[in-house]
C-alpha cells in the first residue's frame, strides 16, 4: 500500500520546453558517463601458447624477485626454496584465481555504496474536448527520488567490506598452499636424487661382493645359495633404483606444475637444496601457536564472515523501518488549458501486514551458522598446529636416533676398513660393512625426509613469518603473469 501526498501546487503561464530545454543536458551528461562493454574473448590456442613460453629467465620474473630483494640466479647459479617461492607467485594460476576473486568481492564495496538513483516519467496525452484551450497537448513530468533511511546504506557497505576482507585472507591462504605445494615438490625431487645417489653407492657395494663371493666360491670357500642371496639383494637395489628414476622425473613434473611453467622450463635449471639440511625449531615457541590461533588466514577469513552477517541482520532490522520517496511532478495544460503545475509527492510503504520478520530470522540463522562455522574452524586449526607440533618433535627424536646408529656404524666401518688394511679381515668383510653402512645412511635419509615433511607442515599449519614474510605475501596478493580478460 502507497500513500501519495500532494505538498506543494502552484500555477502559471509558461511552455512544457521552457523547463524541459534547459535541463536536458543533465540527462546527456548523466548518459556520458556510463561504461561501455569491451569483448575480451579466450583464445585456448593463445592460452597455451603463453603459457608454454613461460620460463625462469623472464623478464617480467626477474623484475618481480628484484622488487622483492632477491637477486636473480645467474645462468647456471642454484635456485633456491625461496626465490622459487617468487617465481611460483609470479606464474601459478590459483594465484590469480584467488586474486580475480579479491578484485570481484572489492567490486561489490562499490556497489554497494551506491545510492538509489532518481528515475523520471513522461506521460504525454491529447484531449481535443478542452475548451479554449491553446493546445489539446498535455505533458506531465514526474520524478521519484528515494531516500534510504536507517543507515542502510552504511551497512550494505560494512557487509562488502567484511566479504572483501574475507576474500583477501582466502587470497593469503591460497599464498599459503602453493608455497606448501612448492616445498613438498621441492622436497620429493631432492628424496628422489638424494635416495637415487644412495642406492648407486649400494649397489656399487653389492657389486663388488658378488665380484667376491663368485671369486670365493670358484676357490670352494662359498655355496652357490650365497651367490644366490647376494645376487637377490643386487636386483632389488637395481629394481629400486629403476623406480627412484621414474619418481625424479615425476617430482620434476610436480615441481613445475606448482611453479606454473612447462616441465621443459626446468631442463637447464640447477636446483639447490641447501634449505632441507636443516631442521629449525623457532616454530615450536609456545607463541608462535598462539599467533597462529588467532591469525591464520582461514581463521581471519572466518571471522570477517561472522561479522559480515553480524552487518546483514542489522540491515534486516533496518528494513523494518520504511524507505522514503520524494516525487515532485510538472504538468502542462492539465486542468487548466495552457497552466503549468508543479506538485510534490511523498510516498513510504506502510508496515501494517509485516515487519520484515522472515528476512531478520534468516539473517539470526546466518550469523549463528557464521559463529558455528567460526568456531569450527578454529578448532580445526587448534587439532591441525598440535598435531604438526607433535609429529615434528616424534621426527626429531627420529633423527637423532638415525644419527646415532649412522654414527656406531662409521666407527666400525672404519675399524674394518684398518683390520682389512691390517691384513686381519678379508675385502669381502669391509665391502659388507658397506652395505649397511649404506643402508643406515638410507635409513638417516628416510628420518631427515620424514623430519622435512614434518616440518613443512608445521609451517602450512602456522603460516608465520619466520617462514614467509609478510612482504612476500603481499606481494603475492598483487602479481600475476596471467594475461586474464
Amino acid at each position: 500500500m502507497r500513500i501519495s501526498l500532494i505538498m506543494l501546487r502552484v500555477n502559471f503561464k509558461s511552455r512544457a520546453l521552457r523547463f524541459v530545454g534547459p535541463h536536458a543536458w543533465i540527462l546527456a551528461l548523466a548518459l556520458s558517463g556510463c561504461a561501455h562493454f569491451q569483448p575480451r574473448p579466450i583464445s585456448p590456442a593463445r592460452s597455451l601458447a603463453a603459457y608454454e613460453d613461460r620460463s625462469l629467465s623472464r623478464p617480467g620474473l626477474k623484475a618481480f624477485l628484484a622488487a622483492n630483494h632477491v637477486a636473480p640466479p645467474a645462468p647456471g647459479r642454484r635456485w633456491d626454496l625461496k626465490a622459487l617461492t617468487l617465481a611460483a607467485f609470479y606464474y601459478q594460476p590459483s594465484l590469480a584465481y584467488a586474486r580475480a576473486q579479491l578484485l570481484a568481492a572489492r567490486a561489490a564495496r562499490i556497489t554497494a555504496a551506491e545510492r538509489p538513483n532518481p528515475s523520471l516519467s513522461v506521460s504525454p496525452a491529447h484531449d481535443s474536448g478542452i475548451p479554449g484551450a491553446p493546445s489539446p497537448w498535455i505533458v506531465p513530468f514526474s520524478l521519484d527520488w528515494p531516500l534510504e533511511t536507517a543507515g542502510r546504506r552504511g551497512d550494505r557497505m560494512a557487509i562488502a567490506r567484511h566479504l572483501a576482507a574475507a576474500a583477501r585472507w582466502n587470497l593469503v591462504g591460497t599464498v599459503w598452499a602453493v608455497r606448501n605445494r612448492l616445498r613438498a615438490a621441492l622436497l620429493a625431487l631432492y628424496a628422489a636424487q638424494r635416495s637415487d645417489l644412495l642406492l648407486a653407492r649400494e649397489e656399487s657395494a653389492q657389486r663388488t661382493v658378488m665380484r667376491l663371493l663368485e671369486e670365493q666360491f670358484k676357490a670352494g670357500v662359498v655355496s652357490s645359495y650365497e651367490i644366490t642371496q647376494a645376487r637377490i639383494a643386487l636386483d632389488r637395489t637395481t629394481l629400486a633404483r629403476q623406480a627412484q628414476q621414474g619418481s625424479i622425473r615425476e617430482a620434476r613434473n610436480a615441481l613445475a606444475s606448482v611453479l606454473g611453467v612447462p616441465l621443459r622450463a626446468l631442463r637447464s635449471v640447477r636446483l639447490s637444496f641447501a634449505d632441507f639440511r636443516e631442521l629449525p625449531q623457532d616454530l615450536t615457541r609456545p607463541e608462535v601457536r598462539r599467533a597462529a590461533l588467532l591469525g591464520r588466514s582461514d581463521v581471519r577469513a572466518a571471522l570477517e564472515r561472522y561479522a559480515a552477517s553480524q552487518s546483514a541482520l542489522k540491515l534486516q532490522i533496518a528494513r523494518q523501518w520504511p524507505n522514503i520517496n520524494l516525487g515532485p511532478g510538472y504538468a502542462w495544460n492539465a486542468q487548466l488549458a495552457g497552466d503549468s503545475e508543479w506538485q510534490l509527492g511523498l510516498s513510504v510503504t506502510l508496515p501494517v501486514l509485516n515487519h520484515n520478520q522472515g528476512p531478520i530470522a534468516e539473517a539470526r540463522a546466518r550469523r549463528r551458522a557464521a559463529a558455528a562455522r567460526f568456531i569450527a574452524v578454529q578448532a580445526a586449526a587448534v587439532a591441525q598446529i598440535d598435531g604438526a607440533l607433535g609429529a615434528y618433535r616424534s621426527a626429531l627424536a627420529r633423527v637423532d636416533t638415525a644419527n646415532a646408529l649412522l654414527g656406531n656404524l662409521r666407527r666400525q666401518l672404519n675399524a674394518i676398513r684398518q683390520q682389512v688394511q691390517a691384513g686381519e679381515r678379508q675385502p669381502l668383510d669391509l665391502a659388507t660393512a658397506k652395505i649397511a653402512f649404506y643402508a643406515a645412511v638410507q635409513s638417516r635419509l628416510a628420518a631427515n625426509l620424514a623430519a622435512q615433511r614434518a616440518l613443512g607442515a608445521l609451517e602450512g599449519a602456522v603460516q608465520s613469518p619466520l617462514t614467509l614474510s609478510t612482504s612476500a605475501v603481499r606481494s603475492a596478493e598483487s602479481e600475476s603473469a596471467s594475461n586474464l580478460p
